[in-house]
This record gives C-alpha cells, sequence and structure tokens, in this order.
C-alpha cells in the first residue's frame, strides 16, 4: 500500500469554492486504477492548507497510471487555479493504520470492542 499525501495551499478567501471543485473532479481521482481511497483534511494550525491523501495499490499506479492520464490532466485543471502556491507531493509505503490501546473507544476501528481503562496524562 502506498499513499499519496498532497499538501495543497488553497487562495484563504477560496476554500469553500475548492471543496466544490474538487468534489467535481473526484470521480476522475476514484476510478483510477490502483486507487482505494482518499481524505482530504484541512489544516487546523493552518486552514488554507488541506492535505490530499490518497491510497494507491501501488506507486506506478499513481505516478505512471493516474499521473501520466489525461483524467490526471483534467483533475488538475479542475483544481489548479485554487492554488495559491505550488502543491507538494510524496509518498509513503506502509499498511493499513494500526489499532493501538490509545485509540478512541468510539473510533470506527474500535466499534464492538471492550473499552480497556486507560490513565490519560497530559
Amino acid at each position: 500500500m502506498i499513499y499519496e499525501i498532497a499538501v495543497l495551499p488553497v487562495h484563504k478567501e477560496q476554500i469553500e469554492a475548492f471543496r466544490q471543485a474538487f468534489a467535481e473532479v473526484l470521480p476522475l481521482l476514484s476510478r483510477a486504477e490502483g486507487y482505494r481511497g482518499h481524505i482530504l483534511a484541512q489544516g487546523i494550525e493552518t486552514p488554507e492548507v488541506l492535505n490530499l491523501i490518497v491510497r494507491w495499490r501501488s506507486i506506478e499506479d499513481h505516478t505512471q497510471g493516474f499521473e501520466a492520464s489525461e483524467d490526471h490532466e483534467a483533475f488538475m485543471r479542475g483544481i489548479q487555479d485554487y492554488f495559491s502556491e505550488e502543491p507538494k507531493v510524496y509518498h509513503l509505503e506502509g499498511g493499513a493504520f494500526a489499532e493501538s490501546e490509545h485509540d478512541d473507544v468510539d473510533s470506527a476501528a474500535s466499534i464492538g470492542k471492550a473499552a480497556k481503562p486507560r490513565n490519560l496524562r497530559i
């Protein structure tokens, strides 16, 4: 499993318009060979920076497949005008996120499992 991390700096006043434009071009991404899901998350400290994390079956599915495709060109055309600077993209290798004793008992990964008592210190 490969994670593509795209750091997307968006003009502050255009965040909502960017989200709408992203939703419109999302089918181009989600139909790509090797696509396994994504999350689009807005920064807390820097709300004008959105992070697109895409799970790919392999690096080749992303780089040689999607990035080299006409769908990628159309995907980028649909969102590029909202960027305040050039996005940065990098990749991580790894499996699914592992569950740990620190997971929130109400999270999807923990549903149906007994909660373990724990002491939290901050």
